[in-house]
């Protein structure tokens, strides 16, 4: 029975997905959004996929990690090489994207996550400014300068990325290496004495959240005619983490929510820089002060509609 409401909800969010994604598809046709509207869609799409991918990563797994900017750089260049040197189509140049992605993930995760707290986020910070400045003296993607790169990223490209992310992160944290990624973040000595190899699940978190942020680097690319090592620099990791911490470090949807509603308001107050960066902040000192948890905590937001009289075996599901 459990088994059954499960897959009528996820069949359901599925129809309801889609029907969004029609809906806007025929405004953008009939001319109805214009293209200011449709760039601040790819951004909220883009930062979805950004903070559900660094959600993985701190919020499930709870490695201290940012340097996510680094992974949305690797994955920007990588999928621009692809299309603009190699000529390959977006769709290849998106997946090598993240594949590249995912390797620098493994590569700075087999040896810096057997670190924790403080240290591990010095470490990734450090990758993330190597990886910059690695770009930066790169002649063949442009050095300073930057690189261009063509316009392909679309409505339907931004919104198939974001469901198939969401689909593959919440599938993984309700499935048994999910599971024991949590149990990580709860205790990783308990964790690591009840035979769970926590280096290993740390790595394939780090990784798929690092695919996913390449993912999103290659949207992220071209959805611009151009590219610069500067626009990926540790503050942009800092914005990344910012979603995850106001949304609520292990809710997903709460990384989703706070995706939207900062990426709208940044976008919209972006022609008074000063007055946007106060309001900014203010919000978030608001909301650690009166709300630290986060705007969901570690609820999901289907938790909001189950009954109240539900076993306590289903409510325990809805965390993290």
């Amino acid at each position: 029975m459990t088994t059954f409401k499960r897959a009528k909800g996820f069949w359901l969010s599925i129809s309801l997905s889609l029907i969004f994604f029609a809906v806007i598809q025929v405004l953008i046709g009939g001319g109805s959004l214009n293209p200011f509207y449709q760039n601040t869609l790819m951004f909220i799409g883009i930062n979805i996929i950004l903070a559900a991918s660094l959600h993985l990563i701190i919020g499930v797994t709870g490695q201290f990690s940012i340097g996510h900017a680094g992974f949305l750089a690797v994955g920007a260049y990588a999928s621009a090489i692809m299309t603009m040197k190699l000529e390959m189509p977006f769709v290849v140049a998106l997946i090598v994207g993240g594949l590249v992605a995912a390797l620098a993930g493994l590569i700075i995760g087999i040896p810096s996550l057997r670190l924790k707290g403080d240290y591990l986020a010095i470490a990734t910070l450090g990758f993330g400014e190597i990886v910059r400045i690695i770009l930066l003296n790169i002649d063949y993607v442009g050095g300073a300068s930057g690189m261009q790169v063509s316009h392909f990223t679309t409505w339907p490209w931004v919104f198939a990325a974001v469901l198939v992310t969401i689909i593959v992160i919440r599938n993984f944290t309700s499935s048994t290496h999910g599971r024991a990624c949590i149990s990580i973040r709860e205790d990783e000595t308990a964790a690591d004495s009840m035979g769970i190899n926590t280096t290993y699940y740390k790595v394939v978190a780090f990784a798929i959240g690092a695919f996913f942020a390449g993912i999103a680097g290659g949207l992220y690319a071209h959805n611009f005619y151009i590219i610069q090592p500067s626009n990926f620099g540790f503050l942009k990791s800092f914005d990344i983490l910012i979603l995850v911490v106001l949304g609520g470090l292990g809710s997903l949807s709460g990384a989703v929510l706070a995706a939207i509603l900062l990426t709208v308001v940044t976008t919209f107050l972006q022609d008074y820089p000063e007055t946007r960066m106060i309001i900014y902040s203010l919000v978030l000192i608001v909301m650690m002060i009166y709300r630290p948890q986060g705007l969901m905590g570690t609820k999901e937001i289907t938790s909001m509609f189950k009954r109240k009289g539900g076993s306590s075996h289903e409510n325990k599901n809805t965390a993290a």
